[in-house]
């Protein structure tokens, strides 16, 4: 007796068990990690139902290893907020980067460890990595960061030393920083325990109007010349 067909297939992950062969967990962690394809397309979730007309195939250099959790610099534009920051991060938004492989998952439980206010433009980092959180949010405090701020107005004649030292604003004694004029209507500003929205209050304590703010560094991880909107994996070799 002719047994009846299963039009809708059978799981990936047993598809790959079956031809590479190998165990499920394993065939699961070659397609999380973006490294199995079905008729030339690259499949990222193990569930997906194939059938026997399907090609099903593993990439050259695949490894069933569990993909390591990611860090995303991102230049983020002036006007988006945290959610919209983090709707920008996808493959079209990639920018080249060297042997660099978007995965879905790339995706997940990806949080933003370094805010900054709607307004201000430069650099974002989100992060899955545990290590990147507890050195950019329990330790952030240590870590320095560098703003240049467009300002208009009248700057008070103590202003820039003001500006260097430890002021109170925010309801706080911020640490001393180290500003300096890029031109006359342009500042650059360095210093550890930067919180959204203190560059602002601290040059309207000295007579100064922020028109616009811009985060280039943090730590040793530097904005260089990554377009407004696009991102860029962490390199192995970057420490903040």
């Amino acid at each position: 007796m002719t047994q009846p067909v299963n039009e809708e297939g059978i799981r990936l992950a047993k598809r790959v068990a079956e031809a590479v062969p190998c165990s499920r967990g394993e065939a699961e962690r070659y397609i999380a990690g973006a490294w199995v394809t079905v008729d030339g397309v690259v499949v990222e979730d193990p569930a997906t139902r194939v059938t026997a007309a399907q090609t099903v195939a593993l990439l050259p250099g695949a490894e069933p290893v569990d993909p390591a959790p990611v860090t995303i610099v991102l230049h983020k534009p002036a006007g988006i907020d945290a959610a919209g920051a983090l709707a920008l991060v996808g493959p079209e938004t990639l920018a080249a980067s060297p042997n660099a492989r978007f995965l879905r998952r790339h995706l997940a439980r990806l949080a933003i460890v370094t805010p900054l206010e709607p307004e201000a433009s430069g650099l974002l980092v989100l992060s899955q990595d545990w290590r990147v959180t507890r050195k950019l949010v329990e330790d952030g405090a240590r870590v320095e960061q560098e703003y240049v701020a467009e300002v208009t107005g009248a700057i008070a004649a103590d202003g820039l030393a003001r500006l260097n030292g430890s002021m109170r604003v925010q309801g706080r004694a911020t640490v001393p920083l180290k500003a300096s004029w890029q031109s006359e209507a342009r500042l650059r500003l360095a210093g550890k325990d930067i919180r959204p929205g203190q560059v602002a209050a601290m040059c309207a304590e000295v007579g100064l109007t922020v028109t616009s703010l811009r985060r280039l560094r943090i730590g040793r991880v530097a904005l260089g010349q990554l377009p407004a909107g696009r991102w860029r994996y962490l390199h192995e070799t970057e420490r903040f």
